[in-house]
């Protein structure tokens, strides 16, 4: 059997697979193994400048430097923006997939809302609650001030403004994980449902000992959507508070050492591996413990 043909013609799907794979391994593979490189160098964003090898040494300016106390501050932020978004928006997404999928008078409206915010954008969205956030005659802090009698700072806090891209951030992304989630609840068999309503299962025994397991897919790609997504977002953070008000992250950090620091590119480039390294270990931590919970049928 000759699929694509005989001769030449065999190798012309090949041939085409090298574009791709050429592309990949100049703009992804490459620039990632050079970032590598340059964390143990003391390379400069200078044309023709000369680079050294200096080891660990921007390791440890990462974390024993005089300003080491604001790394570990970003490093903390970070984890907590992942946990609690990894949480709450799977959680929320896997409700409202829940609902939507009980097959409601105009759930492809309910649909298009809610998926709405992925397409909007990053400066969109900024803009948006920006606005809505806004502490001299924003709607949200005219509803506070009527419901608990005081206004807040929103974005300007140095209390409250990381909470506040948390919830900018769940709310941008929740509507991509809900069809992820519907998407793998609409595979899951009827009959499956059918049979366990014959053995007088409850909704909540149907939903844990069927649909949960049946979704484990689903809830594994969110995971890891939702994990990688939130460890490398510095976007809505740039947008709205710029790193200011106790907001930074790694990512952020990452972006500002590389593009409004000093010319140093060993730092930012150590600080990308520890980033890296970081995700890597909660990316495999996630798939070993949700694919447990897979089942086929």
């Amino acid at each position: 059997m000759y699929p694509f043909g005989k001769g030449f013609a065999r190798f012309i799907p090949f041939i085409l697979l090298l574009i791709p794979m050429g592309l990949y391994l100049v703009f992804y593979f490459g620039p990632s193994v050079m970032t590598v490189i340059y964390s143990f160098t003391d390379v400069k964003n200078i044309p023709g400048s000369s680079m050294k090898f200096v080891g660990l040494e921007n390791y440890y300016d990462l974390f024993y430097s005089g300003n080491s106390g604001e790394r570990w501050r970003s490093i903390i932020n970070t984890l907590i923006f992942m946990f609690v978004v990894t949480i709450v928006q799977n959680g929320v997404a896997l409700f409202v997939a829940v609902l939507i999928n009980q097959r409601l008078r105009g759930d492809y409206f309910y649909r298009a809302v809610f998926f709405l915010p992925v397409v909007l954008g990053v400066a969109v969205v900024a803009l948006i609650w920006s606005m809505m956030f806004d502490p001299m005659s924003g709607p949200v802090n005219m509803l506070y001030e009527w419901l608990f009698g005081y206004k807040d700072m929103f974005f300007a806090s140095f209390t409250h403004a990381f909470g506040y891209i948390i919830f900018v951030q769940i709310w941008m992304y929740m509507g991509y994980s809900m069809l992820i989630f519907l998407a793998g609840l609409q595979s899951v068999p009827k009959d499956l449902y059918e049979a366990g309503y014959i053995d007088g299962t409850t909704k909540w025994q149907s939903f844990r000992h069927i649909t949960f397991p049946l979704i484990a897919p689903s809830f594994t790609v969110n995971m890891l959507l939702s994990i990688i997504g939130a460890m490398s977002a510095f976007d809505i953070i740039l947008a709205t508070t710029d790193g200011r008000f106790n907001t930074r992250t790694m990512a952020y950090d990452v972006y500002k050492e590389t593009f409004r620091g000093s010319l140093e590119m060993g730092l930012p480039s150590a600080l990308s591996v520890v980033q890296f390294l970081i995700i890597l270990v909660f990316v495999v931590v996630a798939v070993r413990q949700t694919r447990k919970r897979e089942v086929e049928y």
